[in-house]
């Protein structure tokens, strides 16, 4: 398999292009075709005895999976599909705390870190459905907000979902509380009582220990986990140039800052924790990556593509 897009599949990928299409299965479809347009492999059904479907027969096909009975008929070409043996519950769990709706600055058209979490919520669930796993969706901030269970029937539920999580972050103000990710991690590990993969999508504006803790009580149920750490490029490379009051947006609290004056020693800070985050997590067993938002999303979906594939060769 490639390792990179090709140009023309990263320009489909970029984001600030995406926001222009305003509908979430579209944006997931066109992506998600792109991408895999750009592999020069199509997503493709495994070959177990469990029966899945029919569908019509496309020039290249191998005829041996054409089913003569049903051509005896109705005189048309139709393939046997069946599910994946690698069929498996993937569940993504997005962050939709104060601090995830930074970002969005309409004058440059950025998005925030919420509104890029949801592009790739919507699109891995979309690209998941495709392989027959069951997909679900949990929200969170202090606790639990939305929770869509797997299933090979939600994608549209979740879809929507997205969209609801979408635009409230989008057009409502942000109400100052600080928001963990222990609590519900811990009740949500109670509900995935079948093995799953799970993507945990958040900006981890907290202690790496605790995000570690956290992690661990989804880990421990014998579920597999992938981490994508979003950041904004601002909060990567702090390239503010005007003095002034910054406001942490899960506590609410503002600090007056002078930016020159504090940009080494903030890209020291933010360097110091991500290098951490990757060492913890990846010591836990779990997948860890980080990205920037104002970058296209094909390196999400690789990560993620390498992520399922080797946790599938270990089950």
């Amino acid at each position: 398999m490639t390792t990179a897009a090709p140009e023309s599949t990263t320009s489909l990928l970029d984001p600030t292009v995406l926001a222009r299409i305003g509908n979430l299965e579209l944006l997931a479809r066109t992506v998600v075709d792109g991408f895999i347009n750009g592999l020069h492999r199509a997503p493709h059904l495994g070959s177990s005895t469990d029966f899945a479907e029919h569908r019509a027969y496309m020039p290249g096909d191998d005829i041996r999976r054409i089913d003569w009975r049903l051509y005896a008929r109705s005189d048309r070409y139709y393939l046997k599909e069946y599910e994946a043996d690698t069929n498996m519950n993937f569940c993504v769990i997005l962050d939709a705390s104060p601090s995830m709706r930074y970002g969005a600055m309409p004058d440059d058209a950025r998005l925030s870190k919420l509104t890029y979490g949801c592009y790739l919520a919507a699109c891995l669930t979309y690209f998941s459905s495709l392989q027959r796993d069951r997909v679900g969706l949990v929200t969170i901030d202090n606790d639990i907000v939305d929770y869509v269970p797997p299933s090979a029937k939600h994608l549209q539920q979740i879809l929507h979902t997205l969209d609801r999580v979408e635009k409230k972050g989008r057009d409502s103000k942000v109400t100052p509380g600080k928001s963990t990710l222990l609590a519900p991690l811990r009740k949500l590990s109670e509900t995935l009582r079948r093995r799953s993969l799970v993507l945990l999508i958040s900006d981890f504006y907290e202690d790496v220990e605790d995000v570690v803790a956290a992690l661990s009580q989804v880990r421990g149920r014998g579920n597999d986990m992938i981490v994508f750490h979003l950041l904004d490029p601002r909060e990567i490379d702090f390239s503010f140039s005007d003095a002034s009051n910054f406001i942490d947006m899960e506590t609410g609290v503002k600090m007056p800052v002078i930016p020159e004056y504090l940009r080494a020693q903030y890209r020291d800070l933010v360097s110091a924790h991500t290098a951490a985050l990757a060492k913890r997590i990846g010591e836990s067993r779990a997948d860890y990556s980080l990205f920037d938002t104002s970058k296209p999303l094909d390196k999400a979906l690789f990560a993620y593509l390498a992520a399922r594939q080797r946790f599938s060769r270990v089950r």
